[in-house]
């Protein structure tokens, strides 16, 4: 299963609500590339539920997994923390409630 078959089987057309979120604030290919890696990692952990169905603790436990069992170099953590972060607002449009929970590794 590639990228956006993991992504458009969670919920058809996020593929595009994604890139599309991704062009409006011109960020370039590399950005893409990892932001729908680590979004596509999230909705993998989440067993494939409609990301609008996530909430702020699916994320916390995403990103409590990373740091404590997968182990992640700070980089990497912040990249998954960003990445969630755009995925929430910018593409779901979803704002964060207060706090997240989630502390940099």
């Amino acid at each position: 299963m590639d990228i956006t078959e993991a992504l458009e089987q969670s919920q058809p057309g996020l593929v595009a609500r994604v890139k599309d979120a991704i062009h409006k604030h011109k960020l370039n290919q590399r950005s893409e590339q990892t932001y729908l890696h680590w979004i596509t990692r999230f909705v993998l952990f989440s067993d494939l539920k409609d990301p609008d169905a996530l909430a702020n603790e699916d994320r916390r436990l995403f990103l409590e997994y990373l740091n404590d069992r997968m182990r992640v170099s700070r980089a990497r953590f912040n990249q998954a923390s960003q990445a969630l972060a755009f995925f929430y607002e910018d593409v779901l449009g979803k704002t964060p409630a207060g706090d997240n929970g989630c502390a940099a590794a």
